[in-house]
């Protein structure tokens, strides 16, 4: 199974509650930092919610 890079490339001060809730349930706390995460369908859900402050790469 592929997995995931999601890297966070814009700071979630401002954001929406939601997406800064989204972003630190992808596991990502601070700028530039990088996770890999399953590639599925739960995850990819995820990253489309917050596509505007992440940066993701197939791994």
């Amino acid at each position: 199974m592929a997995n995931l890079k999601v890297t966070l490339v814009k700071s979630t001060i401002g954001s929406v509650p939601k997406h800064k809730k989204t972003v630190e349930a992808l596991g990502l706390k601070k700028m530039h930092q990088t996770v890999e995460l399953p590639d599925n369908a739960a995850t990819r859900g995820m990253v489309q919610q917050v596509r505007h402050l992440v940066k993701v790469e197939e791994a």
